[in-house]
């Protein structure tokens, strides 16, 4: 499906500097106004596609690779979560990827087993702005899973995911959606979601909803095997410091 807007009108971009986000630098508006940020579309399309091959190869070797070297981090948290809550490790999320196709995300279970039962419960607490759901102190975290989360260890299993071609290492973040998207925040679905992106090192969530669509956008109009490379750099960094992870 795709997702370039077909409105007779321009959709105005939201405003973001809020006490809780920093405000972009005046590099990056000025970089902003050189592509038609309302057909992000025709945006991802122009890309090469030598770099969208690359992309995809890298991928799999890379990915395949990890999983092999992260094995054991795999199975002894899988011990931890069994040891603390039980079955299951996994946690198998319903979520829409590139051009909103739907599909299962893999994590390893950081919430106590009934814990989408309780969301709605606590929809009122929510410390994120949007269709995102955010709580530093979710109740609904195991003790072993606050862990997890802290270091992104519960996102290994994306991995998997990255594999079978539902992921790539970098684009944005699939999360699950309190309300429906409008026309230009689904335009973040032109490109597989990923592991890490630029809201992933750039305080994840402690940013808003409205910058944390323009940063996918960014990264759409930015993409390349440079800011890629640069991006996965990056992500080291943030995941030692822990910054905005809950």
């Amino acid at each position: 499906m795709e997702l370039a807007l077909k409105l007779g009108k321009k959709i105005p971009r939201p405003s973001f500097c809020t006490s809780r986000s920093k405000c972009p630098s005046p590099e990056r508006l000025a970089r902003r106004q050189l592509v038609d940020r309302n057909n992000m579309h025709a945006v991802y399309e122009a890309k090469p596609r030598s770099y969208k091959c690359i992309k995809r190869v890298f991928d799999v070797v890379a990915s395949t690779a990890a999983l092999v070297a992260l094995s054991p981090v795999l199975l002894v948290s899988a011990m931890a979560i069994v040891m603390e809550d039980g079955l299951p490790v996994i946690y198998a999320a319903p979520r829409e990827g590139k051009d909103e196709k739907p599909f299962r995300m893999y994590k390893l279970r950081s919430m106590y087993n009934d814990a989408e039962a309780k969301l709605q419960e606590l929809m009122d607490q929510n410390e994120q702005t949007g269709p995102a759901f955010k709580l530093l102190d979710d109740p609904r975290i195991t003790r072993v899973g606050r862990f997890l989360r802290r270091m992104s260890i519960d996102e290994l299993p994306q991995l998997v995911n990255i594999i079978q071609g539902d992921m790539s290492i970098v684009g944005p973040r699939a999360i699950q959606h309190t309300q429906e998207f409008t026309a230009y925040e689904k335009q973040r679905m032109v490109v597989k979601p990923g592991l890490t992106c630029y809201w992933q090192v750039s305080g994840r969530a402690r940013i808003d909803w409205d910058e944390w669509v323009e940063l996918d956008l960014d990264y759409i109009q930015d993409m390349s095997v440079l800011t890629d490379l640069k991006l996965i750099a990056k992500t080291f960094g943030a995941v030692v410091s822990g910054e905005g992870s809950y």
